[in-house]
């Protein structure tokens, strides 16, 4: 009898565990969709962490309440996306500058490469803050200050970013709802700040 009240009571943490992995690659399938003009990819993780935060607590949504969150968070998020871009760009330059054996390429190449990742982590710790009304400066501005105040979970969205492009250059296609997981790693992140610490 305890055994079968064991195995009663695993099926419905074992069903909730498994809805959840497969609401991340939905949604990350919803976010490639919606970032594949690239300088939206920040509303579209503002849009992928909504849906999965309604997931968690509940709420019905779906790929409707996902398009139009993506589309309201497009408004200023493509400012967003078009400035990682830029970054990226630049980058790249100093990465050439590097390779052509300019005197302190590799010392500029090695702060460039930082304040890149460092960059990315903060789009995405805004993204998965995002709701309605909230403008991006001012999520910039607070993602900005944590993820210099907390290094653990600046380092799980590296590692998170990490795998999908890990991901990406082993199977392409696989990168696309590995991004659910980034979502979902975001959300965590989130998850752990105090409550009350919103632009703190």
């Amino acid at each position: 009898m305890k055994n079968e009240a064991r195995t009663r009571a695993a099926r419905p943490r074992f069903t909730d565990r498994f809805g959840l992995f497969s609401e991340c690659l939905l949604t990350g399938v919803w976010i490639a969709l919606a970032a594949l003009p690239l300088l939206t990819f920040p509303a579209a993780l503002a849009a992928g962490t909504r849906h999965l935060r309604r997931h968690l607590a509940g709420e019905r949504g779906g790929f409707r309440a996902f398009a139009t969150d993506a589309r309201a968070a497009a408004r200023g998020g493509w400012l967003v996306g078009a400035s990682v871009g830029a970054a990226g760009a630049l980058l790249l330059t100093d990465l050439a500058a590097v390779r052509a054996g300019l005197p302190g390429g590799p010392l500029v190449g090695t702060v460039g490469i930082l304040a890149f990742i460092g960059l990315l982590v903060a789009v995405v710790r805004a993204a998965a803050r995002w709701e309605p009304g909230d403008t991006w400066r001012s999520l910039l501005a607070d993602a900005g200050r944590c993820t210099v105040r907390d290094p653990a979970g600046s380092l799980l969205l590296v590692c998170g970013m990490a795998v999908v492009v890990l991901s990406g250059a082993l199977v392409l296609p696989l990168a696309v709802p590995v991004l659910g997981a980034l979502a979902a790693a975001a959300a965590a992140v989130e998850a752990r700040r105090p409550t009350g610490d919103r632009y703190a």
